[in-house]
């Protein structure tokens, strides 16, 4: 396994995740195993044309979805223009706008799987607003990740602005990419002001650059 592909995340920066909200009658679940569907499809892309073989029974193995689960969130996934499914319909997908030259950011692999699972996906049940809103800001922080820091610098009024997520509701969805060893919180002290600041940076890319590692000038 490669230790990190590319996403592509023009309609993440553009605000497309205020689409992917929580939803009775099965809407919500369905819109996270919809961004469950994506990540596993990415990892499996082509990295020069965005183009990606996987079998329902492949995606089914990977994110622990039923097949039923895995229809409804790859409708919402082709209904966004997010993944276009090829003419078998059932394998072979591209992701929208995908260009390897601009316009991605690092999509973990290897740190996510074990025995050929994406681990953190065992603890979803699809039930909770809070995985839903993990797995929006696990992809906010991938688009806004600064390479130079190695972590995405996100106020909660930014992560709010770009994710749709309440501002009450922020901090319980990175307790859940906290626990499942999706993300880690760095402090940063502000530069003009009193207090600190929180960067997040992504399990997995680049893990010997934090800030232990590049000197503590702002901690």
């Amino acid at each position: 396994m490669m230790p990190w592909v590319r996403l592509p995340t023009r309609w993440i920066t553009s605000k497309g995740l205020l689409e992917f909200q929580w939803r009775g009658e099965g809407g919500g679940s369905n819109n996270v195993a919809a961004l469950m569907c994506l990540i596993a499809i990415a990892h499996v892309a082509s990295q020069q044309t965005g183009t990606a073989q996987i079998t329902y029974n492949a995606l089914g193995d990977v994110t622990g979805l039923s097949r039923e689960k895995l229809s409804g969130g790859l409708r919402i996934l082709e209904g966004g223009a997010l993944v276009e499914r090829k003419a078998d319909g059932r394998s072979h997908y591209k992701l929208s706008n995908f260009d390897p030259a601009l316009g991605w950011g690092k999509l973990p692999v290897k740190s996510m799987y074990r025995s050929g699972r994406i681990v953190a996906f065992d603890e979803f049940k699809l039930r909770q607003r809070s995985e839903l809103d993990a797995l929006k800001m696990f992809l906010l922080f991938i688009a806004f990740r600064d390479d130079g820091l190695n972590a995405a610098n996100l106020s909660y009024t930014g992560i709010e602005k770009y994710s749709g997520i309440e501002r009450s509701k922020i901090k319980a969805g990175i307790s859940v990419l906290v626990n499942q060893h999706l993300v880690y919180i760095d402090q940063v002290q502000r530069a003009e002001e009193t207090g600190v600041r929180h960067t997040y940076r992504i399990v997995g890319i680049d893990p010997y650059r934090h800030m232990g590692t590049s000197g503590r000038k702002e901690t």
